[in-house]
């Protein structure tokens, strides 16, 4: 494979990509009710081996080849193709740069007076699921052919439970953004209840792995790691991040070094947090609540936006839309069975997330709208399910199962948070 046959694949599957996120966006917002970060994941799996791979194998083949086969002197290897890691990584910086701007929009004086609410969503959004989720496990160990051969019960409950309780992080925040709701009071604590349900979920998930792994040492950098990091951030990092920002402010522009190096501080707590073990999105983020409101977080979202939101985020769920295979659901038990699924993950977060936030003060409206957010899964979800599938945990056909529940999940928020903005304030179900 030569120089000229990569830049070449590189740059049709760019143009292909965004070409079908803007169509897929704008077929969504004109006749589905959907928003354009949502229909960027039903694109992703559009491109892959569900539709674009079922209609056009060859063309399909060629241009998102997956895997590169190398020879080496213990034979032939397979590895992931070089125009797909770049993909890869694109999508990764473009998701840890966008979760950096959604932690600068955040409203730090509705956190603080809505954390108590947050931490009850938040709390309700992962017993609720995560116990439901065990009983599906235990449920799945029993039918068998879901879980991989060997797995035992308390892994499974653990990687099931955590599973059913994580919540679509990077995709509500994108919700809220085009809704213009980043900086309002709903969205600080559904952003706020959302970011804790997934740090949560990925400490179980740490657990998860260490089990696997048989190294303990893996959860306890994960969960002790994860709050000394948020401290550190927020008292000292914030305090250096205040001081410097207002020297900038001073000269009254921001340098192209200066503008690096916020940019080489964003990706440097990506990096401690994802080898702490709970996600790079989630260091990005906390850095992004520590910038210092004003001149300079507006003149850092000015220039990081446009790129981010436009060209690199879509590379995100397009990758991660290409993993999913439809077609391994191949008899009415395995959709029965994704439908019981898909009813449990709703009654599970959302009804749960909503009872929380009504007994936290919320009205009702408010309270159902929290619920219907919280419950999308999304690509936070599609994550997870590949640490498992990676692992051995799980099967390619739980696998699939799980990524539709995840779908339907995310598919159904706009139009039912969209419902209840709309339904009339007088009678007791919404008022």
């Amino acid at each position: 494979m030569s120089t000229l046959d990569l830049g070449l694949r590189f740059f049709l599957q760019l143009a292909v990509i965004l070409a079908c996120c803007r169509l897929a966006g704008w077929v969504g917002r004109r006749w589905l009710g959907q928003t354009q970060v949502v229909m960027e994941m039903v694109a992703g799996v559009a491109l892959g081996p569900s539709l674009f791979g079922l209609l056009a194998p060859d063309w399909h083949g060629w241009l998102f080849v997956p895997t590169l086969t190398t020879l080496t002197e213990d034979g032939p290897i397979q590895l992931l193709h070089p125009s797909m890691a770049i993909l890869f990584g694109l999508g990764q910086l473009g998701l840890v740069f966008y979760i950096f701007l959604v932690g600068i929009d955040l409203d730090t004086d509705h956190l603080r007076a809505s954390l108590g609410s947050a931490g009850l969503i938040s709390g309700a959004g992962i017993a609720v699921p995560f116990a439901l989720g065990a009983l599906l496990a235990i449920h799945f160990l029993a039918r068998g052919g879901l879980f991989a051969p060997g797995v035992a019960t308390p892994l499974a409950v653990l990687y099931l439970g955590a599973s059913m309780s994580i919540t679509a992080f990077p995709m509500l925040a994108r919700i809220l953004h085009e809704r213009g709701l980043t900086g309002s009071r709903l969205g600080t604590l559904t952003l706020a209840a959302g970011a804790f349900d997934d740090a949560v979920a990925w400490c179980l998930l740490a657990i998860v792995v260490a089990s696997i792994t048989g190294n303990s040492g893996f959860a306890v950098l994960a969960v002790c790691g994860g709050a000394v990091y948020c401290v550190v951030m927020m008292t000292a990092g914030r305090r250096g991040l205040a001081s410097v920002g207002r020297r900038w402010e001073e000269r009254g522009a921001l340098s192209a070094g200066a503008y690096s190096s916020i940019l080489l501080l964003v990706v440097s707590c990506a990096a401690v947090a994802d080898w702490i073990g709970i996600y790079a999105v989630f260091g990005a983020f906390v850095c992004g609540v520590a910038m210092p409101r004003g001149w300079l977080s507006r003149e850092v979202v000015r220039r990081t936006e446009p790129l981010t939101v436009t060209v690199l985020l879509p590379i995100f769920f397009v990758y991660s839309g290409l993993a999913t295979r439809i077609a391994l659901l191949d008899s009415w038990n395995l959709w029965l069975l994704t439908a019981g699924i898909v009813a449990v993950a709703v009654v599970g977060k959302g009804a749960a997330c909503c009872l929380a936030a009504r007994i936290s003060g919320e009205g009702w409206r408010d309270s159902a709208k929290i619920g219907t957010l919280m419950n999308a899964r999304g690509l936070m979800e599609l994550i997870i399910l590949n640490v498992g599938l990676e692992r051995g945990v799980i099967t390619p056909r739980l696998f699939t199962i799980m990524v539709l529940m995840a779908v339907v999940t995310t598919l159904m928020t706009s139009p039912v948070y969209r419902w209840i903005e709309g339904s009339p304030t007088t009678g007791p179900r919404l008022r």
